[in-house]
C-alpha cells in the first residue's frame, strides 16, 4: 500500500469510528480505532495518530461505564465458562494470573460484554496487593506493568492460602476505578520523561495494550504524538524506557 492509499485508509477508518460512537455503538468503536492506531504507528504518522487517541479513549470510557452501571462485581480464582459472562468489573487473582485476565479481557471484548478486568498477586508481607496488567507478546518480549496498592476494606491477612489473605466480597466498584488509575499512572512515570518522543510513543502504546482503560495514557500518547511529528527523527540506539518482567506475572 503506497502512502497515499495508507492514509486515506486511515481517513476512512476513523470516519467509520466517528459515525460509530455517535450511534454507541462503542465496541465497533474500538475496535475500527486500534486497527488506525496499529495501521498509524506503523506508518509513522503521528498526526492521525493523535487525532485517533481521543475517540479511542471516549469509546472505552463509554464501556466502563457500561460495566459500572451494571453493578456486577466478581472476583475470580478459576476461569470462567465464556458463555457466561456478563457486564461488570472483574477481579482475577491467584491461582489464576495477569494473562489470565488479559485473556479474559479479550473474551469479554469479543463477546461485546462492557467490563474493567484487573488483576492480583498474592498479598506481600506489607499487607499490599500487587496489581498486575500484561501485554501481548512472546515470553521474553511481554511487558508487564505492576503496582502494589493497599487491598480494599474488609480484607485480611492470612498466613496460609495462595492469595495470603481473606476477602467476604469483592471489592468496591471505588476501589476498582482507583486502582485501575493507580496502575496506569504507574506506567506513565516508568517512560523518562526526557526520551525521544517517538520512543515515549512506542512505550505508551505498549502500556495501552497492557492496560487499555486508563484516560490519561491516552491523553499522554497523544501529546507524544504531536510531539513527535515536530521532532526530527531519533539518533542512536533504542533505550527501552519500560523494563520487562517476563517471568513476574
Amino acid at each position: 500500500m503506497n502512502p497515499a492509499e495508507a492514509t486515506s485508509n486511515l481517513d476512512r477508518l476513523m470516519d467509520q469510528a466517528s459515525n460509530a460512537l455517535v450511534q454507541t455503538e462503542y465496541f465497533a468503536a474500538e475496535k475500527l480505532c486500534v486497527r488506525a492506531l496499529r495501521q498509524a504507528h506503523k506508518a509513522g504518522d503521528f498526526e492521525r495518530l493523535a487525532r485517533i487517541c481521543l475517540p479511542l479513549q471516549e469509546a472505552r470510557r463509554q464501556r466502563r461505564m457500561l460495566a459500572l452501571d451494571s453493578g456486577l462485581r466478581l472476583t475470580l480464582s478459576t476461569n470462567p465458562d465464556p458463555k457466561s459472562l456478563l457486564p461488570g468489573f472483574y477481579l482475577v487473582q491467584p491461582p489464576l494470573i495477569g494473562l489470565d485476565a488479559r485473556n479474559l479481557r479479550e473474551s469479554l471484548f469479543a463477546a461485546g460484554t462492557p467490563a474493567l478486568v484487573l488483576a492480583r498477586e498474592p498479598m506481600t508481607r506489607a499487607g499490599l496487593w500487587p496489581v498486575v496488567a500484561v501485554g501481548s507478546g512472546g515470553l521474553t518480549d511481554t511487558l508487564t506493568l505492576r503496582v502494589r496498592l493497599a487491598p480494599p476494606a474488609g480484607v485480611t491477612p492470612r498466613e496460609t492460602g495462595i492469595t495470603r489473605d481473606h476477602a467476604e466480597e469483592p471489592p468496591s466498584a471505588e476501589w476498582f476505578i482507583a486502582a485501575s488509575e493507580a496502575l496506569g499512572d504507574a506506567a506513565i512515570a516508568q517512560i523518562p520523561p526526557d526520551l525521544h518522543p517517538a520512543w515515549r510513543v512506542d512505550d505508551l502504546i505498549r502500556a495501552l495494550d497492557a492496560h487499555p482503560d486508563h484516560e490519561k495514557l491516552h491523553q499522554r500518547l497523544a501529546e507524544a504524538c504531536r510531539a513527535a511529528a515536530a521532532a526530527p527523527p531519533p539518533v542512536g540506539t533504542r533505550r527501552r524506557a519500560i523494563h520487562d518482567h517476563p517471568y513476574s506475572f
